[in-house]
């Protein structure tokens, strides 16, 4: 590629003033005249590279999410946190040590804590109830909860994506053996939890040649096989029935 001439200092400078009367590099290289030939490959690569034009394209609109109710919004800031609900002193504290005991100025852990508390009340059988199975599905759905929040915010955290998939897995397996052992265990624990329970789909697989004809080949050989059953019992009945009449017989002169 040939090397391009530097414009002169007259030159630069009257390029210089007609820019800034508003000309275009193109209009000033054609007014320089056919003997400044370089002065258009010059200019036009000024104007190509350090002056790029305006693209005003259009912006997608970034669709807002839909506000997700957190499980912690019915909690009121002026509970007491669990470890000091038990405490008479806690009740008549100081306005200012009180504040500092309840929910108003606690963590998420600890009013997580409390409403998973909350949810194991509603499904226990009785007050040391901790590890039966309606107890391990409030927890379940206590955590579950708490994940769908935390990703509705971060939808790219794929680790506690998988902690929720499994917990939801395992929920699914406690509700179904709930559902086959205690179905009135099941419903109350549905109906206080808020837990609607859809089935597992359907066993489909896409039926190929090769599967139908393996499948008719076995349905033909299933029925060649019931037939020649059907025909020995049918052998065994005439083989039989002589030697069961015998006894028949021998009853019957007996009481003649």
């Amino acid at each position: 590629m040939a090397k391009t001439k530097e414009l002169s200092k007259d030159v630069r400078d009257k390029i210089v003033d007609l820019h800034k009367a508003g000309m275009g590099y193109k209009t000033i290289a054609k007014q320089l005249g056919p003997s400044n030939s370089n002065n258009e490959t010059v200019l036009t690569g000024i104007g190509s590279f350090t002056i790029q034009p305006v693209r005003n394209y259009a912006r997608a609109v970034r669709k807002k999410k839909p506000v997700m109710q957190s499980q912690l919004s019915d909690l009121s800031p002026t509970m007491l946190k669990m470890e000091y609900a038990a405490v008479p002193l806690a009740q008549t504290a100081d306005d200012l040590v009180k504040r500092l005991l309840t929910l108003e100025l606690a963590n998420h852990s600890e009013k997580l804590r409390l409403k998973t508390e909350q949810l194991i009340a509603k499904v226990q059988r009785d007050e040391a109830d901790r590890s039966s199975t309606e107890v391990k599905v409030a927890i379940l759905t206590s955590k579950i909860r708490n994940y769908q929040e935390h990703l509705h915010k971060h939808t790219k955290d794929k680790a506690n994506k998988r902690r929720m998939l499994m917990a939801i897995d395992r929920r699914k397996k406690l509700l179904k053996h709930l559902r086959v052992t205690r179905y009135d265990a099941f419903e109350h624990v549905c109906q206080q939890l808020g837990i609607t329970y859809t089935f597992p789909p359907e066993y489909y697989r896409h039926a190929t040649r090769r599967w139908l004809a393996k499948k008719a080949l076995c349905i033909k050989v299933f029925k060649e096989v019931q037939k020649q059953k059907l025909e020995q019992r049918k052998k065994m009945k005439q083989t039989l029935a002589p030697i069961l009449a015998e006894p028949a017989r021998t009853t019957a002169i007996g009481t003649q």
